[in-house]
């Protein structure tokens, strides 16, 4: 049974590419250099970081990268949900050798798989890497199904020692608390928009995507709501989650990020094809909305 919680600020990092879509890596050891000085740690190679766009070699090396570059300042959590079980155990037998402090998988997406397949994809990394703790990564928009409360508890039966709740459901946060944290089930949650609710039932951490480009207002809300502040926590959870209805105007929340952090003068890249970079007027609508909330 590992120890290692997930705690505090953890944004899920995103990638940056060249316009060419390669990787650029001078950029993402910008970033990796701006957040470890801004937060807890770092959740690589998911939804935000378009896992899904880059081949197992790429992920390697952003896991490298990042690795290397954070230099034992921030936790790295590493993203190694696939389609196929192979190449899961591939990423994830990687992950510890670099020394990641966990790894963490979204359920094999594509096909719709039954309980029992994703039981034997989780046993499968969990034998890969059996020295770090495995996340479920439980998003059921990106995997394609639900993962039942059951199926969470099957999975905690076979050794997976946490999750990664992006079901942006209270109530099933709530549940896994319930029937899974007093076994040292570590119950993470998944986005920011719910910080404060999560927190009063004791979560301890949280993979907050506005936090790659603004982690200083994200890290201020998770210390109120660790610190028992609820009411100014409650305060800087509206400006937060005003903040996050501004990523909208470019479309997804992935793709304001980037735009974020080319506005805040950190760094500029692009995101992996078919995703298309926020155009100038979306830029433009994001400063002036963040400009009109004293954000900037």
């Amino acid at each position: 049974m590992h120890e290692y919680k997930m705690n505090g600020c953890i944004p899920p990092m995103i990638t940056p590419f060249k316009e060419d879509g390669s990787l650029d890596v001078a950029n993402l050891e910008k970033l990796v250099d701006f957040l470890s000085e801004n937060v807890h740690g770092v959740f690589i190679n998911g939804s935000y970081g378009c896992g899904a766009l880059m081949s197992v070699e790429e992920r390697k090396k952003v896991a490298e990268i990042t690795k290397k570059t954070a230099n034992g300042r921030i936790d790295v959590i590493v993203q190694v949900g696939t389609t196929s079980n192979r190449q899961s155990a591939e990423l994830a037998a990687h992950a510890e050798s670099i020394g990641a402090q966990a790894v963490a998988a979204v359920g094999p997406y594509y096909y719709q798989h039954n309980e029992d397949s994703v039981l034997y994809f989780f046993e499968d990394i969990i034998k890969a890497a059996p020295n770090t703790p495995v996340y479920v990564y439980n998003n059921p928009k990106f995997q394609g199904y639900p993962m039942s409360v059951k199926l969470i508890e099957r999975l905690h039966g076979i050794g997976v020692h946490g999750i990664k709740d992006a079901t942006f459901d209270i109530m099933a946060h709530a549940t896994y608390h319930r029937l899974l944290g007093s076994k040292g089930f570590d119950v993470v949650l998944g986005t920011e928009a719910m910080w404060l609710a999560a927190c009063v039932l004791g979560t301890k951490a949280f993979i907050p995507g506005l936090a790659n480009a603004f982690p200083e207002i994200v890290r201020k809300m998770y210390e109120e709501g660790i610190a028992g502040e609820y009411e100014k926590c409650r305060e800087t959870l509206f400006k937060v989650n005003e903040m996050r209805e501004i990523m909208y105007l470019a479309k997804s929340t992935q793709l304001a990020v980037y735009a974020m952090l080319e506005i805040r003068g950190i760094i500029t890249a692009y995101p992996r094809a078919p995703f298309i970079s926020a155009t100038k007027e979306q830029k433009d609508s994001i400063r002036k909305a963040l400009i009109e909330l004293k954000a900037l």
